[in-house]
């Protein structure tokens, strides 16, 4: 097996460890990238933000835009369909918010949004890829910030993008891409075609990231060994599970691969205390606690809690009632190994026809095309 990376280089920023956490809507925020960064090292990436609602200044992108007191690094994932919304985004991220890494998404598989043409559906027009492509690499280049770019295979199996976009990425100067490897039409289901990504890395010389089923620390190693990527992200993966950035890290260290540990549901419930703890920090304890209600079933799969207990913990409303409710899980209970390996979150089925715009299909150039785009858009890919 050929020496796994231990380290990512993406233009001037180095990644200690070569992983990067994927942006999803709602889950991501400084709160949860803090609980992650606590965990081990890597690339955190913001809630993905729209390049048109940073540019007008719509407050609830600005509200997504949040940053913990240190995050050093600032990773920002934004969606944007006009090259000038997307340079003048960029600029502003770079100028007034100070990041270190701008990600473009390319791999949205949601009716909504492909249904104008973003997404996984906007690497069909090569043109206006390269359009957006090139003016984001041209705002962020002054400030010395390097731009990346997420996309899948393709549409569907007979619309597959992922080959000229990598090559598009390339020439426009970006510093890597990721690749999910799934069509917009598998959206999250079935398996990830890993071969794809393999494929990727012998047709370009820009480092490739590899995303899909990436459920344990054991699956990034496989993947990078057979794929030659320069690096994994993880997305579903991390559902209730933070310490899965841990486990990475110790897969890639120098030192050589560590064996995970499991940990009991003692270990776990400090870990959802910290996560409802930091959530409180920086949006409020109401709000705090309201947000933190939908991970509570991804901390708990497989776990004995009961029922009613997990109903009233699905409820929190406050710190105090979080803690009450903590101190009736069985600290000494291990961790469900029946779990491991197996996808969490969202998985839904295939779809038989993906939603387009009338005639988008017709050609593969689109430049100077403008494609619809929402100022609040949230996706994920």
């Amino acid at each position: 097996m050929p020496a796994l990376p231990t380290s990512l280089t993406l233009g001037s920023l180095t990644v200690e460890t070569p992983v990067v956490l994927a942006p999803m809507a709602g889950i991501t925020n400084a709160a949860y990238r803090r609980l992650c960064a606590e965990q081990g090292a890597g690339l955190y990436v913001c809630e993905m933000i729209t390049s048109r609602g940073l540019v007008e200044r719509d407050e609830t992108t600005l509200n997504m835009l949040v940053f913990d007191d240190l995050e050093k690094v600032r990773s920002v994932q934004l969606y944007g369909t006009d090259p000038v919304y997307v340079g003048k985004a960029a600029e502003i991220l770079c100028a007034e918010y100070g990041v270190a890494h701008i990600d473009l998404n390319f791999g949205c598989p949601v009716p909504k949004v492909t249904r104008k043409g973003g997404g996984g559906a906007l690497p069909w027009k090569r043109g206006l890829l390269a359009e957006i492509l090139t003016a984001a690499v041209g705002a962020a280049t002054p400030y010395d910030v390097p731009v990346t770019m997420k996309t899948r295979k393709g549409i569907d199996e007979d619309h597959v993008t992922y080959l000229d976009a990598g090559r598009i990425a390339e020439d426009s100067g970006c510093a890597a891409i990721a690749l999910h490897g799934r069509t917009v039409a598998q959206s999250y289901s079935g398996e990830a075609d890993w071969s794809a990504i393999a494929n990727l890395v012998d047709h370009v010389s820009i480092p490739v990231l590899g995303n899909g089923d990436i459920w344990e620390a054991g699956d990034a190693v496989r993947m990078v060994s057979e794929t030659g990527a320069a690096g994994v992200v993880v997305g579903r993966g991390c559902l209730g599970r933070p310490w899965l950035f841990r486990d990475l890290a110790a897969a890639f260290a120098p030192s050589g691969p560590s064996a995970p540990v499991l940990p009991s549901l003692g270990e776990v419930r400090d870990v959802m205390r910290r996560h409802a703890e930091l959530l409180s920090e920086h949006m409020g304890e109401e709000r705090g606690c309201k947000e933190f209600r939908k991970h509570v079933s991804w901390y708990l799969k497989g776990f004995r809690a009961g029922g009613t207990l997990r109903h009233s913990l699905a409820l929190v409303d406050s710190l105090a009632s979080l803690e009450r409710l903590l101190d009736e899980l069985d600290p000494s209970e291990p961790f469900p190994v029946s779990e491991l390996g197996h996808p969490r979150g969202r998985q839904g089925s295939p779809r038989t026809k993906v939603a387009l715009p009338e005639g988008w299909l017709d050609d593969v150039d689109g430049a100077g095309a403008h494609v619809q785009e929402d100022s609040n858009e949230t996706t994920g890919g």
